[in-house]
């Protein structure tokens, strides 16, 4: 294919802190859209009037489902998520308290976005911007939480190691997604106590208990674009980035949103879509409470990550993330091409049980394997005593009371196992 003619060259610092800038050659059919195709008026209307929720709390039936399933498929697995929920819990406790501090006296009430920035890139952050926290994006439950006097947004990506992100789905990338959001918690705690020494306060959403969404503030901060696979696509790891918002007082500069070529490029590669196992991603966007996006189908991709190590294969094969921004654009720019598509070396991967497949071959599951409850687990337990209830023709009071009983075991029980960990990328609900 014929060489393509550059429409802009965007420049971003190094990967690691001192290391020099980079420049991204954007070519220029790639160019589209800065940040994501969105209707204002219409996210505001759903937020509004349909607030967000955690998936977790939205979906929590299939938890134990989940659970069942991962123990009996993956049980290694299913011992690291316990684990790794042990080690998590007293920092997300530390990260709901982060609020609470109080900062000293202000010496300086300038523009410290340049101070945050370069003690974030200190610490170890690979992507750093700035935006206005965006409240549309706070689910529901977290809305009391979430303090109303904080407007600015830290927007930090926290590089997954690389070596185990490419032997997705596995029990070592799982271990280096745990690792990845161990290190965000205590790096963060760290940024917010340089926060407060300057005199401003702050709040951290994230890891594993977030504010709400946090891909449409990095995508306003021109951290990257919203990918097919429903990720954010970033200059240097791509979907590998592990997400965190701080909000606070500090006064700071706005970044913008760039168009990274994103938008079209993502037309062109389409990987995500044709390797997904599960068949989860839509190949077609569609608007969704205001914004243009590729969506993802739950039913189809959560019995494959229950089942897989949390399967990750979307991550895997996206060439943004397996070779960086950087090559792939400069490969588009000389060849027309995308870098790495229909060669194992990016599309190839392994599921247990299952086999190799290469390029052009995808898994087959039968049908029911993607059964799953779904929706809210008390509204399935309601329906499943409704339907008792109603299925019984001699229906006593001693039969009676023993469904009620069971029934409200099994609330109980889903109680004391709202903190319990779905899945390693979901929040922790307690």
């Amino acid at each position: 294919m014929a060489k393509r003619r550059i429409g802009k060259i965007i420049t971003r610092p190094g990967l690691g802190y001192g290391d020099s800038d980079i420049e991204i050659p954007i070519a220029q059919d790639l160019l589209k859209v800065e940040g994501i195709p969105q209707r204002d008026a219409e996210v505001s209307y759903y937020s509004r009037e349909f607030p967000l929720e955690s998936f977790a709390l939205e979906h929590s039936a299939s938890a134990e489902w989940a659970q069942t399933e991962r123990s009996e498929h993956t049980p290694a697995t299913e011992e690291l998520y316990r684990d790794y929920q042990k080690k998590m819990a007293p920092w997300i406790e530390k990260i709901k308290r982060s609020g609470d501090k109080t900062p000293k006296p202000p010496v300086d009430i300038g523009d410290h976005t340049e101070d945050i920035r370069d003690k974030a890139r200190q610490l170890g952050y690979g992507e750093i911007g700035f935006t206005k926290f965006d409240r549309r994006y706070v689910y529901q439950s977290r809305k009391e939480f979430v303090r109303t006097d904080l407007p600015n947004a830290i927007c930090l990506a926290y590089e997954q190691g690389y070596v185990e992100t490419q032997d997705m789905p596995s029990y070592v990338s799982e271990i280096a997604q745990g690792d990845a959001y161990m290190s965000q918690a205590e790096l963060s705690l760290k940024l917010v106590e340089f926060i407060n020494e300057m005199g401003f306060s702050a709040q951290i959403s994230g890891p594993a208990w977030h504010f709400g969404p946090m891909i449409p503030m990095f995508v306003e901060a021109g951290l990257g674009q919203l990918g097919v696979n429903g990720q954010l696509l970033s200059p240097h790891f791509g979907s590998r980035a592990r997400l965190q918002v701080i909000i606070t007082n500090a006064p700071i500069k706005y970044d913008s949103a760039e168009d990274y070529g994103i938008y079209k490029f993502c037309e062109l590669c389409q990987v995500c879509f044709m390797r997904c196992p599960g068949k989860a991603i839509q190949a077609q966007r569609v608007w969704f409470r205001g914004v243009e996006k590729n969506k993802l189908i739950a039913k189809r991709c959560r019995p494959v990550m229950a089942r897989y190590s949390g399967c990750g294969i979307c991550m895997k094969v996206c060439p943004i993330q397996k070779y960086g921004m950087k090559p792939v654009m400069e490969h588009y720019v000389e060849t027309g091409e995308v870098l790495g598509k229909g060669t194992d070396d990016l599309e190839s991967y392994e599921l247990e049980n299952k086999g190799y497949f290469r390029s052009g071959k995808v898994p087959v599951f039968d049908r029911d394997f993607f059964d799953m409850p779904e929706g809210r687990l008390e509204h399935n337990l309601l329906e499943k005593l409704r339907s008792d209830l109603n299925d019984s023709t001699s229906l006593d009071d001693k039969y009676e009371h023993k469904l009620l009983l069971e029934f409200k075991d099994r609330l109980d029980t889903s109680s004391e196992n709202k903190g319990k960990v779905v899945d390693m990328g979901m929040d922790m609900e307690f």
